[in-house]
């Protein structure tokens, strides 16, 4: 029996219509579901996966239009030129003149990059540095490190945290409005609030959510980090494998 040939003019026509597509959405444009048969294809027309919403979504080079920063997003799923989302955070903070503070990277990159940048700092690809009370993320060659804290040190102080409500005093009233609407909400629901109300706090808003509404803090930057990447499902409440562990009945002796 003859093997089935796949041609990649399929994925061509695909992207060029719809400039990004998933993996399945792929799948059914070649007509196989062998995923060593797509990405050889990819691999042939050459192809970038997006650094948000997971790498879920794909492209080619020559439909990817990448700004002087080496970005491109189309309908608001972004690719770099660097690569993941691990490679871009890299990338940019080696080759920033002063570093890059938390929420300026999320700014530029448009997803959370914390645990990135944690992950990182681990694998000693780049560094941190303690200014003004805040980390800023820099090269991990030491002489480039230097050169980007003195750049850093001489702007004066570190920019404000997103959201200048930081700076405002909340009265007992918003906070009983905000507690009383949090009670209304299903779990995916309070998640997902909490990690808004944590994005206008700025810097340090996880933890004084987390302390306003009695929630793990863990919790309220998984609401916010699935926010910015747009990781959103609409149909399911839990996560899959959350909530309570279903118990088995012994039978009675």
């Amino acid at each position: 029996m003859r093997t089935p040939s796949y041609f990649p003019d399929s994925i061509l026509r695909l992207l060029r219509v719809q400039k990004i597509a998933t993996l399945p959405e792929l799948f059914r444009a070649v007509g196989s579901d062998v995923s060593v048969t797509i990405f050889r294809m990819l691999k042939e027309l050459g192809y970038r996966s997006s650094y948000s919403h997971r790498g879920r979504f794909y492209t080619l080079d020559r439909i990817a239009r990448f700004n002087e920063q080496g970005l491109w997003s189309h309908h608001s799923v972004w690719f770099s030129r660097f690569g993941n989302l691990l490679e871009t955070a890299e990338a940019f903070v080696n080759r920033s003149p002063s570093g890059y503070f938390v929420t300026e990277l999320e700014e530029l990159l448009h997803v959370a990059v914390q645990d990135s940048l944690l992950h990182l700092v681990r694998q000693k690809r780049i560094a941190r540095e303690l200014v003004s009370g805040l980390y800023l993320y820099c090269s991990a060659d030491p002489a480039t490190r230097q050169d980007q804290l003195r750049t850093r040190r001489e702007a004066g102080q570190p920019p404000s945290p997103a959201g200048e409500i930081s700076a405002v005093p909340v009265s007992d009233e918003v906070r009983a409005a905000i507690v009383l609407f949090y009670s209304l909400l299903d779990e995916k629901q309070r998640r997902l609030y909490a990690g808004l109300e944590a994005l206008k706090l700025g810097h340090g808003g996880d933890r004084r959510i987390a302390e306003l509404l009695g929630l793990d803090p863990h919790t309220v930057a998984k609401g916010r980090q699935q926010l910015l990447s747009q990781d959103v499902s609409r149909d399911r409440v839990r996560e899959p494998g959350g909530g309570r562990k279903p118990t088995e009945k012994k039978p009675r002796k």
